[in-house]
This record gives C-alpha cells, sequence and structure tokens, in this order.
C-alpha cells in the first residue's frame, strides 16, 4: 500500500533503535494512549453520557490488543490518532466555523489516509454525527464535506491502483454473496465487542452460500436491527441509530464489497474496528451509565461493576497479547485456532526449519501444499525439508512442483537440479539447467544454477567447461564463496595452480 506516513515513523525508529522491538512496541502503547485520551475528549464534546467509561473500554478492549501489540499494528493506530483528531477539528470548526479548522480537519484527514487508506470513510461519519446531533443534513453540510470526499475518493483509488498494481486480487463472489458475508461480519465483530472470548488473529472463513436461508438471516437481523432504531428515535434518541450507522460506515471498506487482499485469508479482523467499534462501545456505554443512574443504588454497587468487567478485559487483553510474544508463538496461536489458515502452516514449517526441526517442519509443509497446492513457496520449503532429511529423491519431487507452479522461479529449478547432483545425477543436471536457460532466458542471471551446471561438469570431468560455467557464477555473484572453493577444483586438475591459489583466497575474502 502507499502509506508514507505509517513508513516513515518506522524508518525515524529505526534511525533511533534499530531492530530492537521495544522501541516500537512503546511507541504503538503512547499512541493507542492518545487514541484513549482524544475519545474521550471527542465524546465528552458530542455530550455522550458516560465519555469516560467508553473510553476506558477502548483503552482496555482485548480486540484491541491486535493492533497495539502486533507492530505492525501500528497502521490502525496512527491512522486512528488523525481520524479522531480530524473529527475533533471537525466539531470544533461546526461549532464556530474558522478557515483554520476547516484546513486542519481536512488535512489531518489526509494524513489519516497516508496511514491507511480505510479512513476514507470519515466524511461520512461526520454527515452521521451531524443527522445526530442536529435530526438532519443540510445541503451546506454536503458543500462543506464535498471536498473531504473528493480527496479521500481520490486517495483511496490511488491507494487501489497501487496495491493492485503489485497484487492483483479477484475473489469472483457476487454481490448477493458479498451481501451475505457482510452482514455476517458486521455481526461477528459486534459480538466480538460485546463478548470477546475465543479471539484469533486469523479467523477461519464461514461457508458462504446465497442459496441457504438460514445465511439470509443475518441480512434480515440487521435491516431489522436499524428498522426498530429509527422507529424508536423519538423514544429513545437518535444517539443509538447513529452509533450503529457509524459502526457499520466506519466498517464498509472491509465488509467485503470490495476485493482486498486479506479476504483470502479470512472475512475479518478483529484491529478492522479499532475505529468502528467506537460506535457499538459509546452506545453501549451511555445506556450503562443512564440505566445505571435510574437504579437506587447504583453509585457504589454500579462502580464495582464497572471495575470488574475492566478487570476482566483487562486480563483477557494481557492474555491475547501474549501471542504477539515472537514470529513462533504467534503462529502457535493461529494454528491452534484455525488449523486450515492459508500461509501460516508454510510459515510454522520454514520456522521449524530455522530451529533444524525438519521431521516437524515436514509435517506442517505437508499439510501446507495440501491445503494450497498451488503455493510454490511451500513445495519449495518442503524440498528444503526432505533435502535436511538427506531424502533427496523426494525433495527432487517437491522442488519440481514448485517449478510448475512458477517456472521462472531459481530457487526452486535450483532446488531440484542440487538434489539431483546429491543423487549423482550429474548428466541430468547439465542438461537440465541448458534446458531451463533456453526456455527462460531471464534464469541465466541465476548464480545457483551456473553454480551447480558448473560442479556437475566437474564431476564428469569437463574441466575446462566447468570453469568457465562457474566463473558465470562468480560474475553474477562475486561474494558466492562456494563457488570460488569449486573453481579450484577444476583449475587444479589442469595443473593452473596460480589460478586455484587465487580462487581459494577470494574465498576466504
Amino acid at each position: 500500500h502507499y502509506w508514507p506516513l505509517l513508513y516513515t515513523t518506522f524508518w525515524l525508529e529505526h534511525k533511533l533503535w534499530g531492530y530492537d522491538p521495544t522501541g516500537y512496541h512503546v511507541v504503538n502503547i503512547l499512541l493507542h494512549f492518545a487514541n484513549t485520551a482524544l475519545l474521550w475528549r471527542l465524546l465528552r464534546r458530542l455530550a455522550v453520557p458516560g465519555a469516560w467509561v467508553a473510553a476506558a473500554v477502548f483503552a482496555v478492549h482485548p480486540v484491541h490488543a491486535e493492533p497495539v501489540a502486533w507492530i505492525m499494528g501500528r497502521k490502525d493506530l496512527l491512522s486512528g490518532l488523525f481520524y479522531l483528531a480530524a473529527a475533533t477539528a471537525w466539531l470544533r470548526f461546526a461549532e464556530g466555523p474558522r478557515p483554520r479548522l476547516y484546513a486542519a480537519a481536512l488535512a489531518l484527514f489526509g494524513a489519516a489516509m497516508l496511514c491507511k487508506s480505510t479512513a476514507v470513510t470519515l466524511p461520512a461519519a461526520l454527515l452521521i454525527l451531524q443527522w445526530w446531533k442536529q435530526g438532519r443534513v443540510t445541503r451546506e453540510d454536503a458543500v462543506r464535506l464535498a471536498p473531504f470526499f473528493l480527496a479521500g475518493l481520490a486517495m483511496a483509488l490511488a491507494d487501489t491502483l497501487f496495491y493492485r498494481n503489485i497484487e492483483s486480487v479477484s475473489l469472483g463472489y457476487s454481490f448477493a454473496e458479498r451481501t451475505l458475508i457482510a452482514a455476517r461480519a458486521l455481526w461477528f465483530y459486534a459480538g466480538k465487542l460485546l463478548w470477546p472470548t475465543e479471539l484469533a488473529v486469523i479467523y477461519p472463513h464461514w461457508e458462504v452460500d446465497a442459496a441457504d436461508p438460514l445465511a439470509w438471516g443475518y441480512v434480515a437481523a440487521a435491516g431489522a436491527a436499524v428498522l426498530a432504531l429509527w422507529a424508536l428515535r423519538r423514544r429513545t434518541g437518535r444517539g443509538p441509530l447513529a452509533g450503529v450507522l457509524f459502526f457499520a460506515a466506519a466498517l464498509f471498506p472491509v465488509l467485503g464489497f470490495i476485493d482486498y487482499g486479506y479476504m483470502q485469508f479470512s472475512f475479518v479482523a478483529d484491529r478492522y474496528q479499532y475505529v468502528a467499534g467506537i460506535g457499538i462501545t459509546a452506545l453501549f456505554a451511555a445506556a450503562a451509565v443512564r440505566g445505571a443512574r435510574k437504579l437506587p443504588v447504583a453509585g457504589r454497587a454500579a462502580a464495582v461493576a464497572f471495575l470488574g468487567v475492566l478487570a476482566l478485559l483487562c486480563a483477557a487483553s494481557w492474555n491475547h497479547s501474549g501471542a504477539f510474544k515472537d514470529g513462533f508463538t504467534l503462529m502457535e496461536h493461529i494454528l491452534s485456532h484455525n488449523p486450515e489458515a492459508r500461509g501460516i502452516q508454510r510459515d510454522m514449517g520454514v520456522a521449524l526449519l530455522q530451529k533444524d526441526q525438519a521431521a516437524e517442519a515436514e509435517t506442517w509443509l505437508r499439510r501446507a501444499v495440501e491445503t494450497d497446492p498451488g503455493d510454490a513457496k511451500a513445495f519449495i520449503a518442503l524440498g528444503r525439508a526432505l533435502k535436511t532429511q538427506e531424502r533427496h529423491e523426494e525433495a527432487a519431487g517437491a522442488y519440481r512442483s514448485a517449478a510448475g507452479i512458477s517456472p521462472g522461479s531459481a530457487e526452486a529449478w535450483a532446488g531440484m537440479y542440487d538434489s539431483l547432483y546429491h543423487l549423482g545425477r550429474y548428466g541430468e543436471v547439465i542438461s537440465g539447467v541448458e534446458r531451463v536457460f533456453g526456455l527462460r532466458p531471464e534464469l541465466e542471471g541465476s548464480a545457483s544454477l551456473h553454480y551447480l551446471a558448473g560442479r556437475s561438469l566437474r564431476k564428469t570431468g569437463r574441466n575446462e567447461e566447468a570453469v568457465r560455467r562457474l566463473r558465470r557464477a562468480t560474475g553474477i555473484d562475486p561474494g558466492f564463496s562456494r563457488a570460488h572453493v569449486a573453481i579450484a577444483f577444476p583449475l587444479y586438475a589442469l595443473g593452473r595452480h596460480g589460478e586455484t591459489a587465487e580462487s581459494v583466497k577470494r574465498a576466504f575474502e
């Protein structure tokens, strides 16, 4: 994504503390604290009952553990900071129109978009706030917010084009199926806010079947909830409907009506409702405070109950944040909740390979290629696991599958021919490398393929050809020490001892 403000913060921090994660975590926590303070002030300005209750719940709710504890969650925190600041500036402008407040709100909105493009929903949220406070949206309101809508749509479109130029995603869901996904996702998010248990980093996909009458129950329930709040607005006020509408509007970009990459892994993610969840949180906080005020023994009992709820939320957040301790712990957590998580089985296998646990890695990697037979990287990693166990025939098969999926992968071809080399099938390596170069000339830039061909030529006694081929490898990669060592053998066999010594010297260097 084109999110330059987000990555600038990482760049600046890298200048300060490199790759030590502590500093990044501290900044994330401070950003979340700033967002909590901003939310409290914003809700107070809006005269929402129990503003401090909503802010306290926002501060410690376990669905926020992911954006705070996961360093890359910075995008939600930073975008949320500018989003809330822009909303505050707009409300101050609405109370007493001043050009500098309008400019500040627009600039802060742009900053939010440059951290995460889902901030595009802010203008719609401001219209909802206007309707809530005034009971109507005037032509003047629409004209004032027109630049926000235009700027947001332009920046969102630019980001989408930038993203799709790198990764084109087309999932092929019909409009009816997308409606089912969106409705169920809304209820899912509301449920996790109100009952935050079984939190997962990557939730399993649910089945989407437009022919299933029960699936449309989520759509009917969502429509009924909105209609009921509209009908009750004279009794309950416009606040409850405004909160629900804000919740849905802020989530709209990630509800599935527009394809985005993460939908390949899951339809939902806790981090997506970092800002959106404010609508539901504020709604229930206000209802709880108003209800407590009507009870004859409200004061101390309500305070104790609320502190108990906060303590439970804190404990759940602390527990869930432990999943982000390190990469390996995170993958274990994901797979414990979603054993078929796409890509994570492969990542777990790679992590186990790094721990020299090849047999355990093989188990996960075989599951990965079964789950996604088109994952070339999983086949490559499986080949590495098998090669580590000296099962070279099977390793060659895994690498061959990877090359079939991704013919332009030098790593796949090199892995296959390395396995054949270990099996002593030198002729196949030499002819195979030449065939690959003939079919895919771009792979002639692969030092590894030249290296394997050169070693095989040496094994078959073709020393002059071996020297030429191995020098191609070192010409492509001057730091390829094993290739420098390999050249020494055919050179020595040819009696070129000075060049032999020079090659060994280069290898040491």
